[in-house]
């Protein structure tokens, strides 16, 4: 008769009962007791441990991990300019300043202006063109033709001395805030200019420096 025992799945105590029914049977045998209580523990141990629920491990592990690659736009920096700084300056020469510089940065570059230097001439709050030459002119000096900011490609005709503003004019050679100021002044005093020739009554210019706007403005 086999009396063989499934004591292979079920709770422990299930397993414990199980193993202690055999026992039972067992009793009238002295010689297979000892052994057979033995083998039903090992068997009763082993079949706790083989079907004990297995280890969970946490959701988070179970979750691919991604990592996200963020990109940070990224923006050129400003070309700076480089301009010639002369005339009546400490230290004339070819400076490289930054794109948002001034007139003013250019002659602080170049170490100042020199005592006898005619800063009225000049816009220092105007913004520096790649490549152009800021002359800085001594009192008496009448800058050249040619709008010392101008850019090297640029080509803007003559301006209407009666329709111009104080900032136009202050871009001229030889007119300077002041000098543009009392341009508009004596316009707004006296009417329009029938002529050019009628600069001549504005303090601050004379001959010479009428003669040099001479290509640059018309009195319309």
């Amino acid at each position: 008769m086999d009396e063989r025992t499934d004591i292979g799945s079920g709770s422990l105590a299930e397993r414990l009962d199980q193993a202690m029914l055999t026992l039972d049977r067992w009793r009238g045998r002295p010689g297979v007791v000892v052994a057979g209580s033995v083998a039903l523990l090992a068997l009763v141990i082993v079949g706790w441990w083989m079907g004990r629920p297995s280890e969970t491990r946490p959701v988070e592990e179970l979750i691919p991990h991604v990592q996200l690659e963020t990109t940070v736009p990224t923006t050129d920096p400003p070309v700076p300019v480089v301009v010639h700084v002369a005339g009546a300056v400490r230290s004339p020469g070819v400076y490289s300043l930054p794109a948002d510089a001034r007139v003013e940065d250019a002659l602080d570059a170049a170490g100042g202006a020199l005592a006898g230097a005619d800063l009225d001439q000049l816009n220092l709050a105007a913004p520096l063109p790649d490549g152009v030459q800021i002359k800085v002119p001594l009192v008496g000096e009448v800058l050249a033709a040619a709008p010392s900011l101008s850019s090297p490609d640029s080509a803007d005709g003559p301006i209407d001395i009666n329709r111009a503003s104080e900032g136009q004019l202050d871009d001229l050679p030889g007119i300077g805030p002041a000098t543009a100021a009392a341009i508009v002044a004596w316009r707004d005093e006296h009417g329009p200019f029938s002529s050019t020739d009628g600069l001549l009554d504005v303090p601050g210019i004379g001959p010479a420096k009428l003669a040099a706007l001479a290509d640059l403005v018309v009195a319309g």
